[in-house]
């Protein structure tokens, strides 16, 4: 990575935090705070996203805000639309259904009533799926990458007929960056393709990409009863913007 010695590394345990700290004066006074950190990813389901990430989140965000920060962009999921289907537009009411979209939908919620009190420009970013290097190993793509240099004979999958909204990693660091560094705009923003797609089509498409095949064993694995089958992102926002 070219970049990695231009980059100042500045560690911080959000599980230690100290409430007499000036965190803000402590990360060198920053013009702006691009926020996307998270445990426990993703482990949607689990308690410890509303009793142990969301406070400590909240309580840094807020010191960092209390001594100065004038800008912050945090990234949330699309998760928060819960279990409403079709193109999700920004102004649809957020229907969190697992304590990780709940708790990303409090802290939303925290920062839009601190932006009633203090002023600075905020921006939530409704991350939705991105595939690519440096991902979970339990994910997707990763599991399927691993069967390739395996060179199994089949790949087990759910049936693969849900619809969802897909982005290279690349192109959504590229997205958020964007969106991050402009002031001017302010409020939700779904960083997403805009595109419906089958996880199926998706799959059937990297593997052309790569020249390679695999029997793809379909329904080994129930859909997720946390998520619609059929949804992705309205990027008209994100469009006007980048």
């Amino acid at each position: 990575m070219t970049w990695y010695n231009e980059v100042d590394y500045i560690p911080l345990n959000l599980a230690r935090l100290d409430e007499t700290v000036d965190y803000y004066q402590y990360f060198g006074r920053p013009d702006s705070l691009l926020h996307l950190a998270w445990e426990g990813l993703p482990n949607y389901k689990e308690a410890f996203h509303l009793e142990s990430n969301y406070p400590r989140h909240a309580v840094f965000l807020d010191n960092m805000l209390r001594h100065g920060l004038a800008d912050l962009t945090v990234s949330g999921t699309c998760l928060e639309y819960g279990m409403q289907e079709g193109a999700l537009r920004e102004d649809l009411p957020s229907m969190p259904a697992t304590p990780y979209a709940m708790a990303k939908d409090m802290l939303r919620r925290h920062l839009q009533a601190q932006n009633t009190i203090r002023t600075f420009g905020f921006r939530w970013l409704r991350l939705f799926y991105m595939y690519g290097g440096g991902q979970n190993p339990k994910s997707l793509f990763s599991q399927l990458d691993r069967a390739l240099e395996e060179n199994a004979a089949s790949f087990n999958m759910s049936g693969g007929e849900q619809v969802r909204d897909f982005l290279p990693v690349e192109k959504m660091a590229e997205y958020i960056a964007r969106v991050a560094t402009r002031q001017d705009i302010t409020g939700i923003i779904n960083v997403c393709s805009g595109r419906p797609v089958t996880v199926k089509a998706l799959v059937e498409t990297y593997l052309r990409q790569k020249g390679r095949s695999l029997t793809l064993n379909l329904g080994y694995y129930p859909y997720p009863e946390y998520e619609p089958m059929h949804f992705w992102g309205d990027d008209s926002k994100l469009r006007s913007i980048v």
